[in-house]
């Protein structure tokens, strides 16, 4: 049973809505399209949901978890009410493309006189997001003819890897309001071991039931649009859900008794993975001086192992091209140091063991990330302990590493590691502990402008210097890893376009090392800011906030229903020196800012020199999330920021004019 429990992992099956190949047949027993309701037809609005653009109808998920042909069924029928609701016969859908396969989809529209136009089944797939631990891709189509009062239906099965054993969740809420929904789930059975099943459920009505017949059903109604906010925490935490958990042992409902014998199961299979002393021993020699210093060692062990392929990372390879590269499964680190390659889980696994044999004091930590939900030991389920980092204990400081995650500086994690409980891991069990957040001033992006004001159009001109630092450096180094050199300037390019609230040109001028994790990512630029100053009688004005676009329309909406979720505390820093035209003059400065608070914060200074202006700028948020009730006095804080951001010096031309 030791095999089934490492084969089990979480999949949100709430992400996988369709997918087609129609070149298969129908799975016998499947959901099929259900019969048109003249009512359905009729209708053009919910009462229950006033305005809506669209709303389900129904939908159904059947699901089979039988161990070696486990599948899902899932229908869709959504009633389009508006304009705007047609959007909605475009489908992107999320999937992990590793281990499932989409089947048997069917889909139509029915047209608001009752007629019927089917989908022709060309689909297409591209990658959407890649972490240390799952990639996923989406599958696209388009619905045909879809009008306001049409009714778009379709159908489908998600196959699931033969021999593994998928957590199931029910994700209820949709992005639409439902009218009703019928779940329901076959349990995973074993002729050979007892395998428990258990349930919990957020905002969820009524429990699921389990029937004489084993299968788990739950049926509701009215269940409302979910709402979706920018800086929100993980749409899994907040949405209605059931979610099963199985577990190849009983469930001790001491929770202190169940982590303890499960963190000695897993430091075991750690310890096993790392055993290799004396492949270690000799590679450590070749790594570090025995005069280093132990963090100098821990930096020189955790650079080296960064070194080494990073298989989750790299495009995609066919299980050919593995053949014809001889790359095998890898068992102990003493393969993968030979091998020069491993998995992200591998490579810090090898950074504890080179640790460890350097005489570090090296902990292997189990933690859970924070990407789709937010773990919490009560559950009892190991399996979230997800994601794997090294704890470096020095005379005066803990250090958490993580070679494994892509380019990730030494002494920093993964934002998605951040913040989360983890389990320290020892022979006794193991111990609960908090991994770190980096501040604000970590985590970067650092902006130098040095420009001339053009008197003829109030543009200005020169260069720019923007440097990332942190998560933001690696951030973005992960996101362009795989594309080319013109893909990644026109990525940065279109950051500073972003940046400032007017037209601009922009040009990046150097190479930027895309390739190392321990320096900060820089980037130079040509800039130009078409008619940045503005003509007012026989005065100018200039904007003090030129890199101020990304906070004009940050919370500003009203009301907020989700909590505000920060992935990471950041700041951003902006050093602007404008040199004025001969015979410009400075009439007068705006007052200088500064509202610096315990978790937010924002300094503006502009200081006029002999012939030129110096304009300093520092905003920073070192939170992660953030009550609702704290909204008013954060939209507050943006006001203000956006207030002084607009603030205008006044220039006297002289005998030059400004004007746009």
């Amino acid at each position: 049973m030791e095999r089934l429990r490492s084969l089990i992992i979480s999949v949100f099956s709430s992400w996988i809505v369709l997918a087609a190949i129609l070149v298969l047949p129908v799975r016998a027993g499947a959901i099929g399209f259900q019969p048109v309701s003249p009512e359905e037809l009729k209708m053009t609005s919910e009462p229950k949901a006033p305005g809506a653009a669209a709303v389900i109808l129904y939908r159904q998920v059947d699901r089979d978890d039988n161990g070696r042909t486990s599948h899902e069924d899932n229908y869709f029928r959504i009633k389009i009410l508006t304009e705007e609701g047609r959007s909605h016969a475009n489908i992107d859908i999320p999937f992990d493309k590793e281990n499932v396969n989409i089947v048997n989809l069917r889909a139509r529209t029915i047209r608001p006189d009752g007629t019927i136009a089917n989908f022709d089944g060309k689909t297409f797939d591209h990658m959407i997001a890649k972490s240390k631990s799952l990639k996923y891709f989406a599958k696209t189509f388009t619905l045909p003819d879809v009008q306001v009062g049409s009714i778009i239906e379709y159908f489908y099965t998600i196959d699931y890897s033969d021999q593994f054993i998928f957590d199931s969740h029910w994700i209820l809420s949709d992005e639409l309001y439902t009218r009703h929904a019928k779940f329901s789930l076959k349990p995973y059975t074993s002729d050979y071991s007892t395998i428990n099943l258990r349930w919990t459920w957020h905002d969820v009505r009524e429990a699921p039931k389990q029937g004489p017949d084993h299968i788990v059903r739950l049926e509701v109604s009215d269940i409302p649009a979910f709402e979706s906010e920018d800086f929100m925490p993980p749409e899994n935490e907040l949405k209605s859900r059931v979610d099963f958990i199985y577990s190849d042992e009983s469930v001790d409902s001491d929770q202190a008794k169940f982590w303890k014998h499960a963190g000695k199961k897993l430091n075991g299979k750690v310890e096993s993975f790392i055993d290799k002393r004396k492949a270690m021993e000799q590679a450590v020699s070749e790594i570090v001086s025995p005069s280093d210093t132990p963090e100098v060692k821990a930096q020189k062990i955790y650079a080296r192992v960064q070194q080494l392929r990073n298989t989750w990372y790299e495009v995609e390879k066919t299980d050919q091209e593995k053949k014809r590269n001889n790359e095998k499964d890898l068992t102990n680190v003493e393969d993968v140091w030979k091998r020069g390659y491993g998995d992200g889980k591998q490579l810090t696994w090898l950074f504890l063991a080179l640790a460890k044999v350097a005489g570090l004091d090296a902990s292997g930590v189990w933690v859970s990330d924070r990407d789709d939900y937010f773990f919490n030991p009560v559950t009892m389920e190991d399996r979230k302990l997800n994601d794997n980092v090294v704890l470096l204990h020095f005379k005066d400081k803990d250090v958490y590493c993580d070679p494994g995650a892509f380019l990730m500086p030494y002494g920093i994690l993964p934002w998605q590691e951040t913040s989360v409980r983890g389990l320290r891991l020892d022979k006794d069990g193991g111990t609960w502990i908090t991994t770190t957040v980096p501040d604000s001033k970590a985590t970067r992006i650092t902006r130098k402008a040095d420009l001339k004001l053009t008197p003829d159009d109030g543009s200005l001109t020169g260069k720019l210097t923007v440097t990332y630092t942190g998560l933001e450096a690696s951030a973005r180094r992960v996101e362009q890893r795989n594309v080319d050199e013109t893909a990644r300037k026109k990525f940065l390019e279109d950051e500073i376009r972003e940046s400032v609230p007017v037209a601009i040109e922009v040009e990046l001028t150097n190479s930027p090392d895309w390739k190392s994790s321990s320096t900060p990512l820089v980037a130079e630029f040509n800039l130009t800011v078409t008619g940045w100053a503005s003509a007012a009688g026989r005065r100018a004005m200039l904007p003090i906030g030129l890199f101020s676009a990304p906070e004009k329309h940050l919370f500003d909406h009203a009301h907020r229903v989700h909590p505000i979720y920060y992935r990471y505390p950041n700041g951003k820093v902006d050093d602007v020196t404008i040199e004025l035209p001969d015979g410009w003059s400075v009439s007068s400065l705006p007052p200088e800012t500064n509202q610096v608070q315990e978790i937010i914060g924002y300094v503006s200074k502009v200081e006029a020199n002999k012939q030129s202006l110096h304009i300093s700028r520092m905003l920073s948020a070192d939170l992660l999330l953030l009550d609702t009730k704290y909204y008013s006095a954060l939209q507050n804080f943006y006001r203000m920021v956006r207030t002084s951001d607009e603030q205008q010096i006044i220039l006297l031309p002289g005998t030059a004019t400004a004007s746009r």
